[in-house]
Protein backbone atom coordinates (compact mmCIF):
# COMPACT_ATOMS: atom_id res chain seq x y z
CA UNK A 1 0.00 0.00 0.00
CA UNK A 2 2.85 2.38 0.74
CA UNK A 3 4.53 1.54 -2.69
CA UNK A 4 1.05 2.30 -3.80
CA UNK A 5 0.40 5.86 -2.58
CA UNK A 6 4.11 6.75 -3.34
CA UNK A 7 3.83 5.86 -6.82
CA UNK A 8 0.72 8.31 -6.76
CA UNK A 9 2.56 10.88 -5.02
CA UNK A 10 5.59 10.78 -7.33
CA UNK A 11 3.38 11.31 -10.32
CA UNK A 12 2.19 14.00 -9.24
CA UNK A 13 5.26 16.20 -9.48
CA UNK A 14 5.50 15.31 -13.23
CA UNK A 15 3.99 18.51 -15.01
CA UNK A 16 4.66 17.81 -18.76
CA UNK A 17 3.12 17.71 -21.95
CA UNK A 18 3.34 14.08 -21.75
CA UNK A 19 1.84 13.64 -18.91
CA UNK A 20 -1.42 11.81 -19.87
CA UNK A 21 0.36 9.49 -22.78
CA UNK A 22 -0.92 10.31 -25.62
CA UNK A 23 -2.02 13.53 -27.65
CA UNK A 24 -5.91 14.85 -27.28
CA UNK A 25 -8.50 13.33 -29.56
CA UNK A 26 -11.53 15.55 -30.52
CA UNK A 27 -14.54 13.47 -29.91
CA UNK A 28 -16.46 14.33 -32.78
CA UNK A 29 -19.73 16.38 -31.26
CA UNK A 30 -21.19 18.68 -33.95
CA UNK A 31 -23.04 20.91 -31.36
CA UNK A 32 -25.89 21.66 -29.54
CA UNK A 33 -29.38 20.97 -30.24
CA UNK A 34 -30.12 24.45 -29.49
CA UNK A 35 -29.10 26.83 -32.28
CA UNK A 36 -25.95 29.38 -30.92
CA UNK A 37 -26.05 27.67 -27.52
CA UNK A 38 -22.71 27.87 -26.08
CA UNK A 39 -20.94 24.82 -25.42
CA UNK A 40 -18.73 23.74 -22.18
CA UNK A 41 -15.40 22.18 -22.98
CA UNK A 42 -14.93 19.47 -20.72
CA UNK A 43 -11.77 17.25 -20.77
CA UNK A 44 -12.21 13.88 -20.12
CA UNK A 45 -8.93 11.64 -19.44
CA UNK A 46 -9.80 7.67 -19.99
CA UNK A 47 -7.05 5.29 -18.31
CA UNK A 48 -6.82 2.67 -22.17
CA UNK A 49 -9.10 2.94 -25.03
CA UNK A 50 -10.93 -0.52 -24.97
CA UNK A 51 -13.92 -1.99 -26.59
CA UNK A 52 -14.82 -2.77 -23.69
CA UNK A 53 -15.78 0.52 -22.76
CA UNK A 54 -18.27 0.75 -25.77
CA UNK A 55 -21.36 2.71 -23.95
CA UNK A 56 -18.71 5.80 -23.56
CA UNK A 57 -17.64 5.88 -27.22
CA UNK A 58 -21.43 5.46 -28.46
CA UNK A 59 -22.08 8.73 -26.47
CA UNK A 60 -19.56 10.28 -28.21
CA UNK A 61 -20.42 9.43 -31.95
CA UNK A 62 -23.86 9.53 -31.85
CA UNK A 63 -23.31 13.18 -30.75
CA UNK A 64 -25.10 12.71 -26.70
CA UNK A 65 -22.62 14.85 -25.01
CA UNK A 66 -23.01 17.70 -27.74
CA UNK A 67 -26.58 17.63 -27.18
CA UNK A 68 -25.87 18.36 -23.61
CA UNK A 69 -24.12 21.30 -24.09
CA UNK A 70 -20.41 19.54 -23.76
CA UNK A 71 -17.48 19.92 -25.89
CA UNK A 72 -15.60 16.89 -25.05
CA UNK A 73 -11.91 16.48 -25.91
CA UNK A 74 -10.98 12.58 -24.75
CA UNK A 75 -7.37 11.77 -23.76
CA UNK A 76 -5.78 8.30 -23.32
CA UNK A 77 -3.78 8.43 -19.99
CA UNK A 78 -2.26 4.42 -20.73
CA UNK A 79 -2.51 4.07 -16.63
CA UNK A 80 -4.70 4.59 -14.04
CA UNK A 81 -1.90 6.58 -12.42
CA UNK A 82 -1.15 8.83 -15.12
CA UNK A 83 -5.11 9.43 -15.20
CA UNK A 84 -5.08 9.94 -12.10
CA UNK A 85 -2.27 12.64 -12.20
CA UNK A 86 -4.02 14.34 -15.31
CA UNK A 87 -7.31 14.83 -13.05
CA UNK A 88 -5.36 15.84 -9.84
CA UNK A 89 -3.32 18.48 -11.56
CA UNK A 90 -6.30 19.74 -13.58
CA UNK A 91 -5.20 18.79 -16.84
CA UNK A 92 -8.11 16.80 -17.46
CA UNK A 93 -11.59 17.88 -15.82
CA UNK A 94 -12.50 14.28 -15.53
CA UNK A 95 -11.07 11.56 -15.19
CA UNK A 96 -12.55 7.33 -16.21
CA UNK A 97 -10.18 4.45 -14.67
CA UNK A 98 -10.58 1.88 -11.61
CA UNK A 99 -12.07 3.50 -8.79
CA UNK A 100 -9.05 1.65 -6.24
CA UNK A 101 -7.14 4.84 -7.53
CA UNK A 102 -9.91 6.96 -5.90
CA UNK A 103 -9.21 5.03 -2.45
CA UNK A 104 -5.13 5.27 -2.67
CA UNK A 105 -5.21 9.26 -3.09
CA UNK A 106 -7.97 9.65 -0.88
CA UNK A 107 -5.56 7.68 1.66
CA UNK A 108 -2.54 9.14 0.37
CA UNK A 109 -3.94 12.79 2.27
CA UNK A 110 -4.85 14.54 -1.02
CA UNK A 111 -7.48 17.45 0.25
CA UNK A 112 -9.01 18.05 -3.06
CA UNK A 113 -9.46 14.15 -4.07
CA UNK A 114 -11.05 12.89 -6.48
CA UNK A 115 -15.13 11.48 -6.15
CA UNK A 116 -16.80 8.94 -8.15
CA UNK A 117 -20.23 9.98 -9.64
CA UNK A 118 -20.69 7.28 -12.54
CA UNK A 119 -19.92 3.36 -12.61
CA UNK A 120 -19.90 2.19 -16.54
CA UNK A 121 -18.58 -1.57 -16.56
CA UNK A 122 -19.75 -4.21 -13.70
CA UNK A 123 -17.89 -6.68 -14.62
CA UNK A 124 -13.76 -7.34 -15.38
CA UNK A 125 -13.65 -6.81 -19.01
CA UNK A 126 -10.21 -9.16 -19.25
CA UNK A 127 -9.56 -12.84 -20.67
CA UNK A 128 -7.15 -15.71 -20.40
CA UNK A 129 -5.27 -16.48 -23.32
CA UNK A 130 -3.32 -19.45 -23.69
CA UNK A 131 -0.90 -20.88 -26.44
CA UNK A 132 -2.95 -23.54 -27.33
CA UNK A 133 -6.58 -24.31 -27.56
CA UNK A 134 -8.19 -25.83 -24.08
CA UNK A 135 -11.58 -27.36 -24.55
CA UNK A 136 -12.52 -27.74 -20.93
CA UNK A 137 -9.99 -25.08 -19.23
CA UNK A 138 -9.58 -25.23 -15.19
CA UNK A 139 -8.10 -22.52 -13.00
CA UNK A 140 -5.74 -24.89 -11.75
CA UNK A 141 -4.03 -25.47 -15.01
CA UNK A 142 -2.07 -22.64 -14.03
CA UNK A 143 -0.33 -24.40 -11.39
CA UNK A 144 3.64 -24.39 -12.28
CA UNK A 145 3.17 -22.01 -15.27
CA UNK A 146 4.03 -18.15 -16.15
CA UNK A 147 1.48 -15.76 -16.76
CA UNK A 148 2.06 -12.56 -18.52
CA UNK A 149 -0.12 -10.78 -16.03
CA UNK A 150 -0.67 -6.66 -14.98
CA UNK A 151 0.70 -4.17 -12.44
CA UNK A 152 0.64 -4.71 -8.56
CA UNK A 153 -2.45 -2.70 -7.07
CA UNK A 154 -4.05 -2.56 -11.09
CA UNK A 155 -7.64 -3.88 -11.21
CA UNK A 156 -6.62 -6.42 -13.62
CA UNK A 157 -3.73 -7.86 -11.43
CA UNK A 158 -6.12 -7.84 -8.43
CA UNK A 159 -9.21 -9.51 -10.11
CA UNK A 160 -6.87 -12.37 -11.46
CA UNK A 161 -5.45 -12.53 -8.08
CA UNK A 162 -8.81 -12.95 -6.68
CA UNK A 163 -10.04 -15.77 -8.81
CA UNK A 164 -6.99 -17.66 -8.35
CA UNK A 165 -7.40 -17.48 -4.41
CA UNK A 166 -11.20 -18.22 -4.94
CA UNK A 167 -9.99 -21.29 -6.39
CA UNK A 168 -7.59 -22.26 -4.39
CA UNK A 169 -4.26 -21.13 -6.07
CA UNK A 170 -1.72 -19.50 -4.35
CA UNK A 171 -0.13 -16.14 -6.51
CA UNK A 172 3.15 -16.61 -5.20
CA UNK A 173 3.42 -19.51 -4.66
CA UNK A 174 1.82 -22.00 -7.35
CA UNK A 175 2.69 -19.74 -10.57
CA UNK A 176 4.92 -17.26 -11.93
CA UNK A 177 3.62 -13.93 -12.48
CA UNK A 178 5.46 -11.62 -14.91
CA UNK A 179 4.38 -7.77 -13.74
CA UNK A 180 7.08 -6.66 -15.83
CA UNK A 181 5.58 -5.65 -18.62
CA UNK A 182 4.32 -2.08 -19.47
CA UNK A 183 0.41 -1.74 -19.84
CA UNK A 184 -0.56 -2.76 -23.95
CA UNK A 185 2.69 -4.69 -24.57
CA UNK A 186 1.68 -8.01 -23.07
CA UNK A 187 0.07 -9.09 -26.06
CA UNK A 188 2.89 -8.23 -28.62
CA UNK A 189 5.41 -10.23 -25.62
CA UNK A 190 3.18 -13.04 -25.76
CA UNK A 191 3.30 -12.99 -29.56
CA UNK A 192 7.32 -13.25 -29.28
CA UNK A 193 7.21 -16.35 -26.97
CA UNK A 194 7.05 -15.13 -23.17
CA UNK A 195 4.86 -16.74 -21.07
CA UNK A 196 2.48 -19.71 -20.96
CA UNK A 197 -0.48 -17.50 -20.44
CA UNK A 198 -1.37 -14.08 -20.31
CA UNK A 199 -4.46 -11.96 -19.11
CA UNK A 200 -5.36 -9.30 -21.67
CA UNK A 201 -7.96 -6.81 -22.57
CA UNK A 202 -10.19 -6.43 -26.45
CA UNK A 203 -8.91 -5.99 -28.67
CA UNK A 204 -5.94 -7.79 -28.19
CA UNK A 205 -7.35 -10.97 -26.57
CA UNK A 206 -9.17 -11.33 -30.25
CA UNK A 207 -6.15 -9.84 -32.57
CA UNK A 208 -4.64 -12.96 -30.44
CA UNK A 209 -6.61 -15.40 -31.84
CA UNK A 210 -6.91 -14.38 -35.60
CA UNK A 211 -3.45 -14.23 -35.63
CA UNK A 212 -3.29 -17.89 -34.50
CA UNK A 213 -0.97 -16.73 -31.46
CA UNK A 214 -3.06 -17.26 -28.53
CA UNK A 215 -6.81 -18.38 -27.50
CA UNK A 216 -9.05 -17.15 -25.14
CA UNK A 217 -9.90 -19.85 -22.26
CA UNK A 218 -11.58 -18.08 -19.44
CA UNK A 219 -13.47 -14.50 -18.95
CA UNK A 220 -12.24 -13.10 -15.31
CA UNK A 221 -15.36 -11.12 -15.91
CA UNK A 222 -17.45 -14.30 -15.82
CA UNK A 223 -15.43 -15.98 -13.11
CA UNK A 224 -15.28 -12.60 -10.73
CA UNK A 225 -18.67 -12.32 -10.35
CA UNK A 226 -19.88 -8.45 -10.71
CA UNK A 227 -17.15 -6.14 -9.82
CA UNK A 228 -16.85 -2.52 -10.30
CA UNK A 229 -14.24 -2.55 -12.59
CA UNK A 230 -14.32 1.34 -13.61
CA UNK A 231 -16.24 4.70 -12.97
CA UNK A 232 -16.01 8.14 -13.65
CA UNK A 233 -14.54 10.56 -11.17
CA UNK A 234 -13.95 14.45 -11.08
CA UNK A 235 -12.10 16.62 -8.09
CA UNK A 236 -14.08 17.65 -5.34
CA UNK A 237 -13.42 21.45 -6.13
CA UNK A 238 -14.39 20.53 -9.49
CA UNK A 239 -18.16 18.97 -8.77
CA UNK A 240 -18.61 21.53 -6.46
CA UNK A 241 -17.94 24.71 -8.88
CA UNK A 242 -19.95 22.31 -11.99
CA UNK A 243 -22.64 20.23 -10.58
CA UNK A 244 -23.97 20.94 -13.86
CA UNK A 245 -20.97 20.27 -16.24
CA UNK A 246 -21.24 16.75 -13.97
CA UNK A 247 -25.08 16.45 -14.28
CA UNK A 248 -25.15 16.60 -18.57
CA UNK A 249 -22.05 14.96 -18.86
CA UNK A 250 -23.75 11.86 -16.70
CA UNK A 251 -26.87 12.32 -19.13
CA UNK A 252 -25.21 12.05 -22.15
CA UNK A 253 -23.35 9.02 -20.93
CA UNK A 254 -26.88 7.67 -19.76
CA UNK A 255 -28.21 7.68 -23.31
CA UNK A 256 -25.28 5.65 -24.38
CA UNK A 257 -26.17 2.75 -21.73
CA UNK A 258 -29.05 3.16 -23.35
CA UNK A 259 -28.05 3.07 -26.55
CA UNK A 260 -26.00 -0.62 -25.61
CA UNK A 261 -28.99 -1.98 -23.79
CA UNK A 262 -31.39 -1.64 -26.68
CA UNK A 263 -29.01 -2.10 -29.71
CA UNK A 264 -27.12 -5.30 -31.07
CA UNK A 265 -23.65 -5.61 -30.96
CA UNK A 266 -23.36 -5.23 -34.77
CA UNK A 267 -25.48 -2.06 -34.44
CA UNK A 268 -23.53 -1.57 -31.47
CA UNK A 269 -20.11 -2.04 -33.67
CA UNK A 270 -21.15 0.23 -36.27
CA UNK A 271 -21.27 3.07 -34.33
CA UNK A 272 -18.17 2.65 -32.47
CA UNK A 273 -15.92 1.55 -35.04
CA UNK A 274 -14.48 5.29 -36.12
CA UNK A 275 -12.77 5.29 -32.88
CA UNK A 276 -11.41 1.96 -33.02
CA UNK A 277 -10.43 2.57 -36.99
CA UNK A 278 -7.48 -0.20 -37.09
CA UNK A 279 -10.14 -2.68 -36.78
CA UNK A 280 -13.36 -3.82 -38.77
CA UNK A 281 -16.61 -3.85 -37.85
CA UNK A 282 -16.91 -7.67 -38.08
CA UNK A 283 -13.86 -7.71 -35.35
CA UNK A 284 -15.38 -5.04 -33.28
CA UNK A 285 -18.65 -6.69 -33.55
CA UNK A 286 -17.30 -10.48 -32.16
CA UNK A 287 -16.09 -8.35 -29.47
CA UNK A 288 -18.95 -6.51 -28.28
CA UNK A 289 -20.62 -9.70 -28.14
CA UNK A 290 -17.73 -11.17 -25.83
CA UNK A 291 -18.61 -8.02 -23.69
CA UNK A 292 -22.55 -8.45 -23.94
CA UNK A 293 -23.04 -11.69 -23.43
CA UNK A 294 -21.02 -11.56 -19.88
CA UNK A 295 -23.54 -8.53 -18.91
CA UNK A 296 -20.55 -6.45 -18.76
CA UNK A 297 -22.20 -2.98 -18.36
CA UNK A 298 -24.54 -1.69 -16.40
CA UNK A 299 -28.27 -0.26 -17.46
CA UNK A 300 -27.53 2.67 -15.25
CA UNK A 301 -24.49 4.52 -13.72
CA UNK A 302 -25.30 4.57 -9.99
CA UNK A 303 -22.27 3.04 -8.24
CA UNK A 304 -23.89 1.06 -5.24
CA UNK A 305 -22.50 1.05 -1.76
CA UNK A 306 -22.09 -3.05 -1.65
CA UNK A 307 -20.49 -2.57 -5.22
CA UNK A 308 -17.89 -0.36 -3.61
CA UNK A 309 -17.49 -2.93 -0.53
CA UNK A 310 -16.74 -5.74 -2.10
CA UNK A 311 -13.90 -3.37 -4.42
CA UNK A 312 -12.55 -2.86 -1.15
CA UNK A 313 -13.00 -6.69 -0.11
CA UNK A 314 -10.50 -7.13 -3.34
CA UNK A 315 -7.87 -4.29 -2.03
CA UNK A 316 -7.81 -5.59 0.98
CA UNK A 317 -7.50 -9.69 0.14
CA UNK A 318 -4.45 -8.06 -2.26
CA UNK A 319 -2.60 -6.33 0.46
CA UNK A 320 -3.12 -3.09 -1.19
CA UNK A 321 -5.56 -1.27 1.38
CA UNK A 322 -4.35 -0.66 5.06
CA UNK A 323 -7.92 0.93 6.17
CA UNK A 324 -11.03 1.59 4.52
CA UNK A 325 -12.85 4.52 3.54
CA UNK A 326 -16.16 5.93 3.67
CA UNK A 327 -18.71 5.20 0.55
CA UNK A 328 -20.13 8.52 1.29
CA UNK A 329 -17.02 10.38 0.75
CA UNK A 330 -15.94 8.79 -2.31
CA UNK A 331 -19.13 8.09 -4.08
CA UNK A 332 -21.82 10.52 -5.32
CA UNK A 333 -25.01 9.43 -7.04
CA UNK A 334 -27.24 12.21 -7.18
CA UNK A 335 -26.10 12.63 -10.55
CA UNK A 336 -26.58 9.18 -11.59
CA UNK A 337 -30.12 8.75 -9.54
CA UNK A 338 -31.27 11.91 -11.76
CA UNK A 339 -30.38 10.78 -14.93
CA UNK A 340 -31.79 7.02 -15.00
Amino acid sequence: MKKRLLAFTMALTVLTAGLTGCGQKNAGQQGSDEPGAAMTPVTLNEVAHSIFYAPMYVAIEEGYFAKEGIDLTLVTGFGADKTMTAVLTGEADIGFMGSEASIYTYLGGTDDYVINFAQLTQRAGNFLVSREPIEHFSWDMLKGTEVLGGRAGGMPEMVFEYILKKNGIDPQADLSIDQSIDFGSTAAAFSGGQGDFTVEFEPHATLLEQKGDGYVVASLGEDSGYVPYTAFSARKSYMEENPDVILSFTAALQRGMNYVQSHSPEEIAAVIQPQFEENDTDTIAAIVSRYYEQDTWKDNLIFEEDAFTLLQNILEEAGELEKRVPYGDLVNTDFAEKVK
